[in-house]
């Protein structure tokens, strides 16, 4: 038999282990995409004296399993404790809080953008690659909604103060499903509710809840239930938008008059106005020069 060259690697157990372990917070893997997500919307990362400091999650109770399943997720020291306290709506509110201390965790995570204290309206998507969908379902688990209307419609709305992740979702969406929103807060708390109803949300619920997917049971069983939905009879379907090109909304910014532009584009004043709006106070990108200009 061959004798083994001096200089070969010997593979061992452990080197099976680091072959098939995704490295911490590796966002192109959907666990952690979907983890830090959620972290990101609900997490909180607190700072004490010198290295002192911890990342905590506070959830109802009822979804501690996720919290199981991000302790096991992360390879340092970490605990789960459970509390009742009373709190505006209830006498008796009992929740769950997954706790992790490690400096050199708190520190991936803080690079990856999730920052120190109040955060809601600064976080943003990562600048890393990252898996959108699962990135996705774990704001929408965390702060968002899945299920039936009161008219019996199907609906999934992401519910964010970030103007950053807002639009991301807005885009996502608009690019699976072809459903168009206008991202802005709303009046009463000041964050953002973005609706996506019928088939929109059927779809939205049919690729971020994936089979085998890591997410909330009870919001996985919700985004399930909407696959039974099917359109009444009489119920009209929108057209489709037609969509603004480059070119169009350099017209309509030259111009700067909506009833004027209308014609010229064959779209009605109202689009005109509302896109010359959107365009303006930077709730769409401005179209790049034409070359040569």
């Amino acid at each position: 038999m061959a004798e083994r060259e001096p200089s070969a690697h010997q593979y061992t157990f452990d080197d099976t282990l680091s072959v098939n372990t995704p490295r911490f917070m590796d966002l192109e893997n959907p666990d952690y995409a979907y983890m830090f997500g959620f972290l990101q919307t609900d997490g909180h990362l607190s700072q004490g004296t010198g290295q002192k400091g911890k990342l905590s999650l506070e959830i109802n109770v009822r979804d501690i399993a996720i919290l199981r399943e991000f302790q096991r997720l992360t390879p340092y020291n970490s605990s789960i404790t459970e509390r009742t306290r009373s709190t505006n709506f209830t006498d008796s509110h009992h929740s769950a809080t997954w706790t992790l201390c490690s400096l050199e965790a708190r520190t991936t995570i803080n690079q990856l953008g999730l920052p120190y204290g109040r955060k809601s309206r600064t976080i943003a998507p990562p600048r890393v690659p990252f898996s959108g969908r699962d990135y996705l379902r774990g704001v929408i688990d965390a702060d968002g909604s899945v299920g039936y209307t009161a008219q019996g419609l199907p609906f999934i709305s992401p519910t964010s103060a970030s103007t950053a992740v807002s639009v991301y979702l807005g885009r996502y969406a608009q690019q699976l499903t072809g459903t168009e929103r206008l991202i802005k807060r709303n009046s009463r708390d000041q964050v953002y509710n973005v609706v996506y109803t019928k088939e929109a949300a059927m779809r939205l619920a049919e690729d971020l809840y994936y089979p085998g997917c890591l997410a909330l049971e009870r919001k996985r069983v919700s985004a399930a239930s909407l696959a039974s939905w099917e359109r009444p009879a009489g119920m009209k379907v929108a057209p489709p938008r037609r969509r603004w090109t480059d070119s169009e909304d350099r017209i309509l910014l030259e111009s700067g008059n909506a009833a004027v532009t209308a014609t010229a584009l064959g779209r009605t004043v109202t689009s005109c106005a509302l896109r010359l709006w959107r365009l303006r106070s930077g709730r769409v990108p401005l179209p790049p020069q034409e070359p040569g200009r």
